[in-house]
């Protein structure tokens, strides 16, 4: 966990345990329509358990371990009886397991089995992280009465489809999860996750890519074969696209994300989506990675959830809660992407300076691009090694361009979407274009705030390639400047372009691509950054 992140888990204190004295039922057997039975573990005060508040949890994780150290222990203390299942096919549960594709017909039955049990009061809440706020999302229009709240952190209402866009696909998550749920189960897997994870990273170097996962596991995995044979749009993920159920919602939602999390796009279009169907929902993104657990989710479980579970309402607050990086202080707002923001264009320029000046006539910029050697991947969105990082060693690479802007007179806040249009060309007609924007403090020393990478067919030819960035919350403070960074790769995050088009999972040549940057006033490269307006006031907030 890295400072910051360790500074906001003090803010973020929970309120005391009501009790300590839990007990657990384990392996209670729920029975699914066709047959197979899923195991589920309760949580309950030992004294006065039965009738509470239901948190119910499904996970592809396992009933112990971290979700019950960080989870389901905390809530049992605080007011919940917490029901934590196994979702199919794993960890005892009967089935198969089908990542993200199965996750409707079971949630909806296991809803009616925990109404029908003689410990369930008349209240419940839907809680959990990545996978198990997922599956939140799976069930979200049919929620019977007794359902009062969801809180789904660091999530979205189609899981896998950010992976898996035809125009960049994501490698390393999508992979590294195929493989940690494929050996979690094995004996001393915890102690051998080191050695595992070794040899998961030399497999994302394995072509083709659909023998990758024999490097890494010893065997194929089904689900590493889906996400390399299959995009977002192919009607084999069908089911695990939710998005359309999200404006039904029947009950408050309460999203927690982060702003180095690979699902933050999604989630914050399922926010708006709630916002524009106007239900009841809330929120709150902190400077978090998709692995930085926090205490937020159990206290929005506590404040909030159980709120709404016992009839009453949650403390007052407004509608998003950010936390702006740089400034790193909270903040309210009324909605998403927040009002008194303007996008304002930062031109590119020949010289390697980034400023609103309009493009002067200029010669391209080029870099030469080897998917031998791809540009690594430094900080961002990842697991392992993520969020803000030190970029000095990547933007010495002389395949990676900056263009940064004077040192700033005073403070730049920009909150909301970022974009860049870059107009591109490459001696290869497929080819990646990635774009990084950084904040460069005093020191010279680059930091990462967020990026994107699009893929283009037809790259040679000049065209204007659109890179949608993560959003983000950012003050760039004064005697600060404004960095960006253009290339064609970020390695192992996103698979590298082999520039020959063939199809990923079965492309074993690599070639060499030499690129070009144009920024004169016909092709006008510049990133784009909402910027806030000079009359608009922020409004501080904060967790105490």
């Amino acid at each position: 966990m890295n400072l910051m992140s360790h500074i906001l888990q003090r803010k973020l204190e929970l309120p005391a345990p009501l009790t300590r004295d839990l007990v657990v039922q384990k392996d209670l057997r729920v029975l699914m329509p066709d047959g197979v039975e899923l195991l589920a573990d309760r949580w309950a005060p030992k004294s006065g358990g039965e009738g509470l508040p239901t948190a119910l949890l499904r996970s592809p994780y396992g009933r112990a371990g971290i979700f019950a150290a960080a989870m389901a222990r905390p809530l049992a203390e605080r007011g919940f009886q917490v029901l934590i299942q196994s979702v199919r096919g794993g960890f005892g549960s009967g089935g198969t397991l089908d990542p993200m594709r199965q996750e409707r017909e079971d949630g909806l039955a296991t809803l009616d089995w925990v109404l029908k049990q003689p410990w369930f009061g008349d209240s419940m809440v839907l809680v959990g992280v990545s996978y198990l706020g997922f599956v939140q999302w799976a069930v979200a229009d049919r929620l019977p009465p007794q359902v009062k709240a969801m809180i789904p952190q660091v999530t979205e209402s189609a899981l896998s489809l950010e992976f898996l866009r035809e125009d960049g696909m994501s490698l390393e998550l999508p992979f590294e999860w195929g493989v940690m749920t494929a050996v979690q189960e094995r004996p001393w897997a915890i102690l051998r996750s080191r050695g595992q994870a070794k040899k998961t990273t030399r497999a994302l170097h394995t072509l083709p890519l659909n023998t990758a996962d024999v490097a890494a596991l010893g065997h194929s995995s089904k689900y590493i074969q889906h996400i390399l044979a299959y995009d977002a749009k192919h009607e084999f993920w069908a089911n695990a696209d939710h998005s359309s159920r999200v404006a039904s919602v029947s009950v408050p939602v309460s999203s927690i994300g982060g702003w180095y999390d690979i699902f933050l796009p999604g989630q914050l279009r399922d926010f708006q989506a709630l916002q524009e169907a106007e239900r009841p929902a809330r929120l709150t993104v902190g400077p978090w990675t998709h692995a930085e657990f926090t205490n937020i989710g159990v206290l929005e479980a506590v404040e909030f959830g159980l709120a709404y579970a016992r009839g009453e309402q949650p403390p007052e607050r407004a509608a998003v809660r950010l936390f702006v990086m740089g400034e790193d202080a909270w903040r309210d707002f009324d909605s998403w992407p927040p009002k008194g923001y303007e996008p304002q264009k930062f031109h590119l320029h020949s010289d390697g300076t980034l400023s609103g000046e309009p493009a002067r006539d200029s010669e391209p910029d080029t870099y030469r691009y080897d998917p031998a050697e791809p540009t690594p991947a430094a900080g961002g969105i990842s697991i392992g090694q993520g969020g803000r990082v030190d970029n000095t060693a990547l933007e010495a690479r002389p395949d990676v361009l900056t263009y940064t802007t004077p040192v700033l007179g005073e403070d730049v806040e920009i909150i909301g979407e970022v974009s860049a249009e870059i107009w591109f060309r490459s001696s290869l007609a497929h080819a990646d274009v990635f774009v990084r924007l950084c904040d460069v403090g005093p020191d010279g020393l680059s930091h990462n705030i967020c990026d994107g990478l699009t893929s283009l067919t037809g790259a040679n030819e000049l065209t204007s390639a659109t890179v949608r960035l993560w959003p983000t919350a950012y003050c760039f403070k004064r005697g600060h400047r404004i960095r960006v960074q253009v290339s064609s790769g970020a390695f192992p995050r996103f698979a590298r372009n082999t520039g020959t088009g063939e199809p990923r999972a079965t492309a074993t040549t690599l070639l060499a691509a030499d690129q070009a940057v144009h920024h004169d006033p016909e092709h006008p490269s510049a990133v784009i950054l909402p910027v806030r307006a000079v009359s608009s006031k922020p409004t501080g907030a904060g967790y105490h």
